[in-house]
């Protein structure tokens, strides 16, 4: 039960590395950084090892003894390609908890490569995506003949550093939908919606979440489009953006944007977290224009993001996988989510 964790002392890899134990998992704690990585071995009592992801015969010499690595360390547009490719050389099962869409498809084209190694390949195993990935398959379940499938989430507790950071990457950037199968670049914010919750409901626009990708293949349900809560008054700054996004894109902007993200919390407090609650809504459409509707009422995302996490890693090392390029739903059903101790399964009228 011993995995090598990378990317372990970022906020969302310290909050697995301190729960491992409970899942009677062992982490090899990892990063570019000595001290840090040093400083939380010695805290939590594990092995640890430093090493960066520009060296391919540096990566082969540290995977000649796992099974699995577990990745943590963002923005996964440049960190995820390397490990993957060195998980494929060695024969390592790889999962990560990735947002972003390019990365699924990254991982999609490796399915081929994985299969022959005999690995897993999973990507999304958080917030991103096991809550959406679950209530789309569950919503496909509810209706085998769905055309159209709308995924939002509203709440939580605020962003990490490192979730901030892959923020700023896209920043200036259009939002994406998956239109008769294929994915799409559409304005950010061009639809919203108002999704029943208690005590009110939110109001939600589209962005380029995960599922966009994942959802897909979970579901091959052709045409997905993603929402998030965003408040009405922030909502009214969206339409701008066709105006000045090319400033946000400037290098420059994005290293104001970086610096001062560094310089707050590394994410969320725990009083924060244990206090806040995520909603995960969902809808089928049938072509006759006939719908079904659920939600999901789950911890927080990153309290989720490390329990999810754990239950993956867990039954990858005890061999419980398919091989190949995964979705969470995909692997181990609609039902995953509700492994999770206080997540709400409602089917809304």
């Amino acid at each position: 039960m011993t995995f090598l964790l990378y990317g372990s002392y970022g906020y969302t890899g310290r909050l697995i590395a301190e729960q491992a134990k409970e899942y009677g998992l062992t982490p090899i704690l990892a990063g570019r950084d000595d001290a840090r990585v040093k400083a939380q071995a010695e805290s939590l009592g594990y092995d640890y090892r430093v090493f960066a992801l520009d060296d391919p015969a540096e990566l082969d010499k540290q995977m000649q003894d796992v099974s699995m690595v577990f990745h943590s360390a963002g923005p996964y547009i440049y960190t995820a390609r390397p490990m993957m490719e060195a998980c494929l050389r060695n024969k390592v099962h790889y999962v990560d908890i990735t947002g972003e869409i390019e990365v699924f498809e990254m991982a999609h084209e490796f399915d081929a490569q994985a299969k022959q190694a005999g690995i897993m390949m999973l990507s999304g195993a958080g917030f991103d995506v096991v809550p959406t990935d679950c209530l789309a398959l569950y919503l496909k379940q509810m209706m085998p003949e769905a055309v159209r499938l709308d995924l939002a989430f509203a709440g939580g507790s605020g962003l990490s550093h490192g979730t901030a950071l892959t923020a700023v990457e896209n920043l200036g950037k259009p939002s994406a939908e998956r239109q008769d199968g294929k994915i799409v670049e559409v304005p950010l914010g061009a639809h919203t919606l108002t999704i029943p919750a208690d005590p009110q409901p939110y109001f939600v626009m589209s962005i380029p979440w995960g599922d966009v990708s994942t959802a897909f293949y979970t579901t091959a349900i052709p045409n997905i489009r993603t929402y998030t809560g965003i408040a009405p008054k922030s909502y009214r700054w969206v339409g701008l953006m066709k105006y000045f996004g090319w400033l946000l894109r400037a290098q420059w902007v994005k290293n104001i944007a970086r610096r001062r993200i560094k310089k707050g919390p590394a994410g969320p407090s725990e009083k924060s977290r244990i206090k806040s609650r995520t909603v995960v809504w969902g809808r089928v459409t049938h072509a006759s224009g006939q719908s079904k509707e659920a939600r999901l009422i789950t911890p927080e995302g990153y309290t989720l993001t490390a329990i999810t996490s754990l239950l993956i890693t867990k039954r990858v090392l005890a061999g419980d996988l398919k091989v190949g390029f995964q979705t969470p739903a995909g692997c181990y059903g609609a039902d995953l989510v509700m492994e999770v101790d206080g997540v709400v399964r409602e089917e809304l009228s």
